[in-house]
Order: C-alpha cells, then structure tokens, then sequence
C-alpha cells in the first residue's frame, strides 16, 4: 500500500475482509505468516462498522478522552466530520451518519499513521454516504486509508488501490484502470416477460455469449466476448423466442470484473496469494 494513498478492499460476503482487518490492526491472531505494516503498531488505528460510545458523554467529551496530549483539540476535530455545531449534544441521541462520523472524529485524534475503517458507509443513506467518502478523500496524502467495502461504487469513486478479497484469498491487488482492463467482460443483466430459463438455452448457443445465468429473481446475466455482437444479438434473441424485452442493462467495467474475478474460475486460476 503506497504511503499516504486510499486503499479499497472488496470482496463478497464472507471473504473474510474484517478477519484481515483485524488482523492487521493486532485485534485477532494469524494461525499462520507474518503481518509487516511499515508503521509502528501504536500509529495503527481501526474503526469499526459501528462504532459504540458511552452515550452520557457528549461529541467534544468523547474526542477529547481518545486524543493523546499532542493531538489537535477535540473541536477542531469535530469541525473536521462536521459535527462542530453538535459538539456539545450527549452521542447517545445521535443518527447512525453521525456516529459513523464522531468515530472517525475519534479515530483522527490518535494521529494515526494508517488508519482502517471497516465498513464505513454501511447503513448509511444516500446523504450521509457521500458526506463520509467526502471526509475519506480529504485524508489522501496525510494518513494511509484502508476501508472495507462491498460498494465498487465508492472504491471507483475515492480509491487509488484496490485489493480483491474472495474466499481468504487476495485475488487481486493494484490499480483500478489495471483491475478492469485485465478481468472486464461486457456483461449485461436482462430481464424478460416469458419463460427467462429458455431464453437462457437460446443464448447459450450463440458464439458471441460467454456464459449465461438466470438469477434467483428472474433476470438473466449475460457475459459477452464482444460488445458490438452483444448489443446488437441481445435484442434479436429475445425477439426470435418470441418474448418481451423489459430492459437491458450493462454493467459498469469494474463491476463486471469484479464478478468475473470472484467467479469459481478466476478463483482457481493462478495469481491469487493466500491470506492466513
């Protein structure tokens, strides 16, 4: 991880991303290896997906008791994630955004050298997601970020690296341009009114489909060798079987990688660096 650089780590549920985290920040134990953080460990601060405070105290109380002397004032801090005009509201009457907030307020006040947040955007709305992406962008060049997530669309959006996590394996680890250009397929989702299982047998018998899955609510995922016979073969497909076409949509570059890497093949494929 480049110092000073925000890192993206992604994977499915389960791949294990807040075990490595953890791991990474001497909450748990690896059964097996070794963990090299470039940092001293008492410049290594993780925030949790929800962070819990004593709901008694209030913002500035709450900054101020996790700062060490030398660290900014715990207004100053607040003014940062934008609780300055709550610094003196008790947090246990806080929304879950301003929570998310006053933890990476807290989290700040340690100086941190790398800072890990897991998760840090869930169950967030619309709003308060954008505000807290905003807040992680502005961190670029004065601490190293690490975040988990499971929304490539904030990675795209803030990340300079991005590393794959699937099944405890690091499947990938580099750049974003890189990550789409060697794993993307054009890949579409469909949706149809008629009998999506046979039009599932129709494209699969086509030379330009790669692979073609029904989805448990009915849509069709459709992956492509080409994407000029892809949309121009979709439509007529759907119109030789006789069915409607109620959309079709197309995937962005780095999600279609995203799934094509995840998928059992990639998994199995060389390049993939075991995580103990």
């Amino acid at each position: 991880m480049p110092a000073g650089s925000i890192y993206g780590l992604v994977g499915p549920n389960g791949a294990g991303k807040t075990t490595l985290l953890g791991i990474l920040a001497g909450l748990r134990s690896p059964t097996a290896g070794e963990v090299c953080l470039g940092v001293p460990t008492t410049a290594v601060t993780i925030c949790p997906d929800t962070p819990v405070f004593e709901p008694w105290l209030t913002a500035s109380e709450t900054v101020a008791f996790s700062a060490p002397i030398a660290a900014p004032a715990a207004d100053e801090l607040l003014e940062e994630v934008g609780l300055a005009q709550v610094r003196g509201r008790r947090v246990g009457g806080f929304s879950r955004g301003m929570t998310q907030r006053l933890g990476l307020a807290v989290a700040l006040a340690a100086q941190p050298s790398l800072l890990i947040l897991d998760e840090p955007c869930s169950g967030l709305d619309p709003a308060g997601r954008f505000q807290l992406l905003e807040l992680i962008t502005r961190l670029r060049g004065r601490t190293t970020v690490l975040f988990s997530t499971h929304l490539l669309a904030d990675v795209a959006r803030i990340c300079d690296q991005l590393g794959v996590l699937d099944d405890g394996r690091l499947a990938y680890q580099g750049g974003l341009a890189e990550f789409s250009a060697q794993w993307a397929r054009p890949v579409w989702t469909v949706r149809v009114r008629g009998e999506a299982g046979e039009l599932v047998r129709l494209l699969e018998a086509e030379d330009w489909v790669h692979g073609a899955e029904l989805g448990p609510d009915g849509s069709i995922r459709v992956t492509a060798y080409d994407v000029g016979q892809a949309e121009m073969g979709l439509p007529r497909v759907v119109c030789r079987a006789g069915m409607g076409l109620l959309s079709l949509a197309q995937e962005s570059d780095l999600e279609a990688a995203f799934l094509s890497l995840t998928s059992t093949t990639a998994r199995d494929g060389p390049g993939a660096e075991a995580m103990s």
